[in-house]
Protein backbone atom coordinates (compact mmCIF):
# COMPACT_ATOMS: atom_id res chain seq x y z
CA UNK A 1 0.00 0.00 0.00
CA UNK A 2 1.39 3.04 -1.06
CA UNK A 3 0.69 6.79 1.49
CA UNK A 4 0.03 9.62 -0.27
CA UNK A 5 2.11 12.71 1.40
CA UNK A 6 1.42 16.26 1.03
CA UNK A 7 3.10 19.15 1.33
CA UNK A 8 2.01 22.07 3.34
CA UNK A 9 3.63 25.47 2.76
CA UNK A 10 3.01 28.26 6.14
CA UNK A 11 4.34 31.41 7.35
CA UNK A 12 6.13 30.16 10.85
CA UNK A 13 6.93 33.41 12.74
CA UNK A 14 7.72 35.12 9.11
CA UNK A 15 9.53 32.13 8.11
CA UNK A 16 8.13 30.20 4.88
CA UNK A 17 8.36 26.15 5.99
CA UNK A 18 7.41 22.99 4.16
CA UNK A 19 5.94 20.09 6.06
CA UNK A 20 5.45 17.02 4.80
CA UNK A 21 1.90 14.68 6.37
CA UNK A 22 3.13 13.55 9.03
CA UNK A 23 4.30 15.22 12.70
CA UNK A 24 5.29 17.91 10.54
CA UNK A 25 1.38 18.95 10.09
CA UNK A 26 0.81 19.13 13.83
CA UNK A 27 4.06 21.63 13.80
CA UNK A 28 2.37 23.84 11.15
CA UNK A 29 -0.75 24.04 12.73
CA UNK A 30 0.38 25.18 15.85
CA UNK A 31 2.79 27.67 14.98
CA UNK A 32 1.06 29.36 11.70
CA UNK A 33 -1.54 30.67 14.22
CA UNK A 34 0.62 32.16 16.78
CA UNK A 35 0.28 34.93 14.44
CA UNK A 36 -1.78 34.39 11.28
CA UNK A 37 -4.66 33.39 13.41
CA UNK A 38 -4.31 34.88 17.36
CA UNK A 39 -8.33 33.68 17.91
CA UNK A 40 -7.33 30.32 17.85
CA UNK A 41 -7.15 29.53 21.45
CA UNK A 42 -6.37 25.89 21.87
CA UNK A 43 -2.78 25.77 19.94
CA UNK A 44 -1.46 23.23 23.07
CA UNK A 45 1.04 26.22 23.16
CA UNK A 46 1.99 27.35 27.04
CA UNK A 47 3.20 30.58 27.52
CA UNK A 48 6.20 31.74 29.83
CA UNK A 49 8.50 34.29 30.06
CA UNK A 50 12.07 34.50 32.16
CA UNK A 51 13.47 37.71 33.67
CA UNK A 52 15.26 38.19 36.57
CA UNK A 53 12.08 39.01 38.31
CA UNK A 54 11.22 34.93 37.47
CA UNK A 55 14.61 33.11 36.21
CA UNK A 56 13.21 29.52 36.05
CA UNK A 57 9.90 30.86 33.98
CA UNK A 58 8.11 28.87 36.15
CA UNK A 59 4.41 29.07 36.90
CA UNK A 60 3.10 31.27 40.10
CA UNK A 61 7.27 31.85 40.68
CA UNK A 62 7.53 35.37 39.54
CA UNK A 63 7.65 38.98 40.95
CA UNK A 64 8.45 37.54 44.41
CA UNK A 65 11.22 39.54 45.04
CA UNK A 66 10.92 42.52 47.40
CA UNK A 67 12.42 46.44 47.08
CA UNK A 68 11.67 48.67 49.86
CA UNK A 69 8.22 48.86 48.60
CA UNK A 70 7.25 45.68 49.91
CA UNK A 71 7.31 41.64 48.34
CA UNK A 72 6.48 41.76 45.02
CA UNK A 73 6.92 45.53 44.44
CA UNK A 74 9.85 45.24 41.61
CA UNK A 75 12.21 43.77 43.90
CA UNK A 76 14.48 42.40 40.94
CA UNK A 77 14.24 44.18 37.55
CA UNK A 78 18.05 44.04 36.83
CA UNK A 79 21.52 42.78 38.31
CA UNK A 80 24.86 44.68 38.06
CA UNK A 81 27.06 42.33 35.55
CA UNK A 82 30.69 42.50 36.66
CA UNK A 83 34.04 42.31 34.28
CA UNK A 84 34.73 38.42 33.52
CA UNK A 85 31.28 37.44 34.79
CA UNK A 86 29.00 34.98 33.34
CA UNK A 87 25.25 34.96 34.27
CA UNK A 88 22.96 32.56 33.10
CA UNK A 89 19.70 33.96 31.37
CA UNK A 90 17.33 30.77 31.15
CA UNK A 91 17.95 27.00 31.22
CA UNK A 92 14.72 25.66 29.67
CA UNK A 93 13.29 21.89 29.41
CA UNK A 94 11.50 21.43 26.28
CA UNK A 95 10.38 20.90 23.32
CA UNK A 96 9.75 24.58 23.23
CA UNK A 97 10.40 28.12 21.04
CA UNK A 98 12.12 30.84 22.16
CA UNK A 99 9.90 33.89 20.51
CA UNK A 100 11.54 36.86 21.53
CA UNK A 101 14.42 38.46 23.62
CA UNK A 102 14.26 41.93 24.83
CA UNK A 103 17.43 43.84 26.77
CA UNK A 104 18.75 46.92 27.60
CA UNK A 105 22.19 47.28 29.28
CA UNK A 106 24.82 50.01 29.49
CA UNK A 107 24.91 52.07 25.60
CA UNK A 108 28.63 52.69 25.13
CA UNK A 109 29.69 51.06 22.21
CA UNK A 110 32.23 49.22 23.61
CA UNK A 111 29.96 47.27 25.77
CA UNK A 112 28.33 46.66 22.84
CA UNK A 113 30.78 44.37 21.59
CA UNK A 114 32.05 43.16 24.92
CA UNK A 115 29.23 41.92 26.26
CA UNK A 116 28.32 38.20 24.46
CA UNK A 117 25.66 36.10 24.37
CA UNK A 118 25.98 32.28 23.95
CA UNK A 119 23.52 29.48 23.14
CA UNK A 120 23.34 25.88 23.51
CA UNK A 121 20.45 23.77 22.01
CA UNK A 122 19.07 20.15 23.29
CA UNK A 123 22.57 19.65 24.69
CA UNK A 124 25.43 19.96 22.65
CA UNK A 125 28.63 20.76 24.47
CA UNK A 126 29.32 23.97 22.35
CA UNK A 127 27.67 26.76 21.27
CA UNK A 128 25.43 27.52 18.43
CA UNK A 129 25.30 31.57 19.30
CA UNK A 130 27.69 33.45 20.35
CA UNK A 131 27.84 37.01 19.51
CA UNK A 132 28.37 40.30 20.69
CA UNK A 133 24.97 41.60 21.50
CA UNK A 134 24.96 44.51 19.35
CA UNK A 135 25.61 42.81 16.35
CA UNK A 136 23.09 40.10 17.97
CA UNK A 137 20.49 42.89 18.41
CA UNK A 138 21.07 44.16 14.48
CA UNK A 139 23.37 46.68 14.77
CA UNK A 140 27.65 47.00 13.94
CA UNK A 141 29.87 49.01 15.25
CA UNK A 142 28.83 49.54 18.59
CA UNK A 143 26.23 52.52 17.70
CA UNK A 144 22.74 51.86 18.57
CA UNK A 145 20.63 53.88 16.14
CA UNK A 146 16.58 53.47 16.34
CA UNK A 147 15.24 51.18 13.35
CA UNK A 148 13.23 48.15 12.54
CA UNK A 149 13.18 45.53 10.48
CA UNK A 150 11.63 41.93 10.81
CA UNK A 151 14.03 40.86 12.74
CA UNK A 152 15.02 43.49 15.23
CA UNK A 153 14.04 46.62 16.63
CA UNK A 154 16.58 48.71 18.35
CA UNK A 155 15.32 52.11 20.75
CA UNK A 156 16.96 55.17 20.63
CA UNK A 157 18.25 54.66 24.34
CA UNK A 158 18.93 51.03 23.48
CA UNK A 159 15.95 48.68 24.12
CA UNK A 160 17.30 45.32 21.83
CA UNK A 161 14.67 43.21 20.62
CA UNK A 162 15.47 40.21 18.19
CA UNK A 163 11.80 38.05 16.73
CA UNK A 164 13.78 35.22 15.04
CA UNK A 165 11.92 31.73 16.47
CA UNK A 166 14.58 29.68 18.39
CA UNK A 167 13.50 26.18 18.41
CA UNK A 168 14.47 23.75 20.79
CA UNK A 169 13.24 19.76 21.62
CA UNK A 170 14.88 18.77 24.79
CA UNK A 171 17.12 22.09 26.50
CA UNK A 172 17.64 25.99 25.81
CA UNK A 173 20.61 27.19 27.61
CA UNK A 174 21.68 30.97 27.37
CA UNK A 175 24.32 33.20 29.13
CA UNK A 176 25.54 36.64 29.11
CA UNK A 177 29.40 37.35 29.83
CA UNK A 178 30.13 40.44 30.32
CA UNK A 179 34.02 40.29 28.41
CA UNK A 180 34.90 44.35 29.14
CA UNK A 181 36.51 46.52 31.65
CA UNK A 182 33.49 47.97 33.71
CA UNK A 183 30.56 46.47 35.20
CA UNK A 184 27.72 46.96 33.16
CA UNK A 185 23.86 46.63 34.30
CA UNK A 186 21.70 44.16 32.46
CA UNK A 187 17.82 44.24 32.01
CA UNK A 188 16.36 41.12 29.86
CA UNK A 189 13.00 39.20 29.42
CA UNK A 190 12.90 35.68 27.13
CA UNK A 191 9.22 35.09 25.72
CA UNK A 192 8.99 31.44 25.36
CA UNK A 193 6.36 28.69 24.59
CA UNK A 194 6.48 25.02 26.05
CA UNK A 195 4.73 22.30 24.37
CA UNK A 196 5.56 22.79 21.20
CA UNK A 197 5.11 19.96 18.52
CA UNK A 198 8.75 19.80 17.19
CA UNK A 199 10.80 17.09 15.03
CA UNK A 200 14.13 15.55 15.92
CA UNK A 201 15.45 17.26 12.73
CA UNK A 202 14.26 21.15 13.16
CA UNK A 203 16.37 23.63 12.51
CA UNK A 204 18.16 25.38 15.55
CA UNK A 205 18.82 29.03 15.69
CA UNK A 206 22.72 29.37 14.35
CA UNK A 207 24.71 32.92 15.26
CA UNK A 208 28.20 33.32 14.67
CA UNK A 209 30.46 36.91 14.69
CA UNK A 210 33.10 37.64 12.71
CA UNK A 211 35.57 40.66 11.77
CA UNK A 212 38.37 41.23 9.98
CA UNK A 213 40.24 44.54 10.56
CA UNK A 214 41.04 44.74 7.76
CA UNK A 215 40.31 42.66 5.00
CA UNK A 216 42.48 41.48 2.40
CA UNK A 217 42.87 42.53 -1.51
CA UNK A 218 41.52 39.56 -3.17
CA UNK A 219 40.39 37.07 -0.75
CA UNK A 220 35.88 37.09 -0.30
CA UNK A 221 35.24 38.49 3.40
CA UNK A 222 32.78 35.21 4.25
CA UNK A 223 29.56 35.83 5.92
CA UNK A 224 28.88 32.05 6.20
CA UNK A 225 32.07 29.76 7.06
CA UNK A 226 31.35 26.33 4.89
CA UNK A 227 28.70 24.27 7.16
CA UNK A 228 27.96 20.27 6.26
CA UNK A 229 24.82 19.46 6.65
CA UNK A 230 21.12 20.73 5.29
CA UNK A 231 20.32 24.46 6.40
CA UNK A 232 18.36 27.44 5.89
CA UNK A 233 20.16 30.97 5.85
CA UNK A 234 18.50 34.39 7.54
CA UNK A 235 20.73 36.62 6.58
CA UNK A 236 23.54 38.64 7.76
CA UNK A 237 23.96 42.77 9.89
CA UNK A 238 26.88 43.56 8.09
CA UNK A 239 29.52 46.34 9.61
CA UNK A 240 31.80 48.48 7.23
CA UNK A 241 34.58 50.96 8.29
CA UNK A 242 35.66 52.24 4.74
CA UNK A 243 39.33 52.80 5.08
CA UNK A 244 39.46 54.78 2.18
CA UNK A 245 37.36 57.93 2.19
CA UNK A 246 38.34 58.70 -1.16
CA UNK A 247 36.81 55.54 -3.13
CA UNK A 248 33.26 53.71 -3.34
CA UNK A 249 33.93 50.69 -1.16
CA UNK A 250 31.03 48.72 -2.06
CA UNK A 251 31.42 46.76 -6.04
CA UNK A 252 31.83 43.40 -4.04
CA UNK A 253 29.15 40.84 -4.70
CA UNK A 254 27.59 38.03 -2.89
CA UNK A 255 28.43 34.53 -3.82
CA UNK A 256 26.37 31.61 -2.39
CA UNK A 257 28.01 28.07 -2.94
CA UNK A 258 25.79 25.61 -2.09
CA UNK A 259 25.68 21.81 -2.44
CA UNK A 260 28.72 20.74 -4.75
CA UNK A 261 29.44 24.37 -5.77
CA UNK A 262 32.96 24.38 -6.66
CA UNK A 263 34.71 26.68 -8.07
CA UNK A 264 31.94 28.66 -9.48
CA UNK A 265 28.45 29.76 -7.08
CA UNK A 266 24.91 29.63 -7.84
CA UNK A 267 23.49 32.31 -6.28
CA UNK A 268 25.31 35.64 -7.09
CA UNK A 269 24.85 39.27 -6.27
CA UNK A 270 26.03 42.54 -8.91
CA UNK A 271 26.98 44.64 -5.93
CA UNK A 272 27.54 44.78 -1.89
CA UNK A 273 24.37 47.85 -1.44
CA UNK A 274 22.57 46.00 -4.15
CA UNK A 275 22.47 42.72 -2.03
CA UNK A 276 21.26 44.84 0.98
CA UNK A 277 18.17 46.13 -1.76
CA UNK A 278 19.62 49.83 -2.20
CA UNK A 279 21.73 50.90 -5.41
CA UNK A 280 24.04 53.99 -6.59
CA UNK A 281 25.49 54.20 -3.29
CA UNK A 282 24.72 53.52 0.35
CA UNK A 283 21.80 55.60 1.65
CA UNK A 284 21.04 55.29 5.72
CA UNK A 285 17.25 53.78 4.94
CA UNK A 286 15.79 50.84 6.79
CA UNK A 287 13.30 48.80 5.75
CA UNK A 288 11.53 45.07 6.82
CA UNK A 289 13.66 42.45 4.67
CA UNK A 290 16.37 44.65 3.91
CA UNK A 291 18.31 48.41 4.29
CA UNK A 292 20.73 50.38 6.31
CA UNK A 293 20.41 51.66 9.65
CA UNK A 294 23.78 53.69 9.46
CA UNK A 295 25.70 55.34 7.23
CA UNK A 296 27.89 58.14 8.99
CA UNK A 297 31.40 59.04 9.30
CA UNK A 298 32.80 56.06 6.94
CA UNK A 299 31.24 53.79 8.88
CA UNK A 300 28.28 51.36 7.68
CA UNK A 301 25.59 49.03 9.33
CA UNK A 302 23.92 47.12 6.64
CA UNK A 303 21.40 43.94 6.54
CA UNK A 304 19.25 41.25 4.54
CA UNK A 305 16.97 39.16 5.60
CA UNK A 306 15.56 36.13 3.51
CA UNK A 307 12.29 35.44 4.91
CA UNK A 308 10.12 35.47 2.12
CA UNK A 309 13.07 34.63 -0.55
CA UNK A 310 14.73 31.20 1.20
CA UNK A 311 18.10 30.39 0.31
CA UNK A 312 18.14 27.18 1.61
CA UNK A 313 20.61 23.89 0.93
CA UNK A 314 20.61 20.16 1.54
CA UNK A 315 24.16 19.26 2.15
CA UNK A 316 26.65 22.38 2.25
CA UNK A 317 27.00 25.95 1.92
CA UNK A 318 29.38 28.93 2.30
CA UNK A 319 28.40 32.30 1.40
CA UNK A 320 30.99 35.71 0.74
CA UNK A 321 31.03 38.90 -0.18
CA UNK A 322 34.13 40.36 -2.58
CA UNK A 323 36.17 42.92 -1.55
CA UNK A 324 35.81 45.32 -4.53
CA UNK A 325 35.82 49.41 -4.95
CA UNK A 326 35.63 51.52 -7.26
CA UNK A 327 38.24 53.88 -7.82
CA UNK A 328 38.46 55.73 -11.59
CA UNK A 329 37.00 51.61 -12.02
CA UNK A 330 36.83 48.82 -10.70
CA UNK A 331 39.73 47.79 -8.15
CA UNK A 332 40.96 45.36 -5.62
CA UNK A 333 40.71 46.87 -1.51
CA UNK A 334 40.43 46.47 1.73
CA UNK A 335 38.48 48.00 4.74
CA UNK A 336 37.36 46.46 8.16
CA UNK A 337 34.26 44.38 8.07
CA UNK A 338 32.01 42.86 10.35
CA UNK A 339 29.31 40.50 10.01
CA UNK A 340 26.99 38.59 12.71
CA UNK A 341 25.34 35.86 10.36
CA UNK A 342 22.02 34.05 11.09
CA UNK A 343 21.25 30.42 9.70
CA UNK A 344 19.20 27.55 10.77
CA UNK A 345 20.63 23.83 11.08
CA UNK A 346 20.02 20.76 13.05
CA UNK A 347 21.64 19.74 15.88
CA UNK A 348 24.54 18.12 16.16
CA UNK A 349 26.15 20.45 14.54
CA UNK A 350 30.12 21.98 13.75
CA UNK A 351 31.63 24.09 16.35
CA UNK A 352 31.61 27.88 15.10
CA UNK A 353 34.67 28.92 14.24
CA UNK A 354 36.39 30.99 17.09
CA UNK A 355 35.18 34.81 17.35
CA UNK A 356 37.21 37.22 17.60
CA UNK A 357 38.68 38.05 21.12
CA UNK A 358 38.10 41.66 23.00
CA UNK A 359 40.55 43.58 21.67
CA UNK A 360 40.09 42.34 17.81
CA UNK A 361 36.01 43.33 18.33
CA UNK A 362 36.69 46.55 20.27
CA UNK A 363 39.24 48.41 18.21
CA UNK A 364 37.98 51.03 16.06
CA UNK A 365 34.34 51.34 16.91
CA UNK A 366 32.46 54.12 17.02
CA UNK A 367 32.97 57.18 18.98
CA UNK A 368 30.31 59.23 20.00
Amino acid sequence: MTRKMWTVIVLVGGLLVHFGFDARVAHAQQHAGVIHQPYLLDTGLISRSISFENPTGAAGEGGKAASRLGEGRKGAPSRSIQPGETVQLCDIEGPGTIRHIWMTTDREPAVQRSCVLRAWWDGQEYPSLECPIGDLFGFAHGKIMPYHSAVHSVGPTGGLNIWLPMPFVRQAKMTFTNEGQKAVPLFYQIDYTVADKHTEDIGRLHVLFRRENPTTEKKDFELLPQRKQKGRFMGSVIGIRNLHPGQWWGEGEVKVYMDGDEPFATIVGTGSEDYVGLAWGIQQTPFLYNGCSLNQNNFVSMYRWHLPDPIAWQEEARITIQQIAWKNGLAETEDDWSTATFWYEPVPSAKLPPMPDLKARTADLWKD
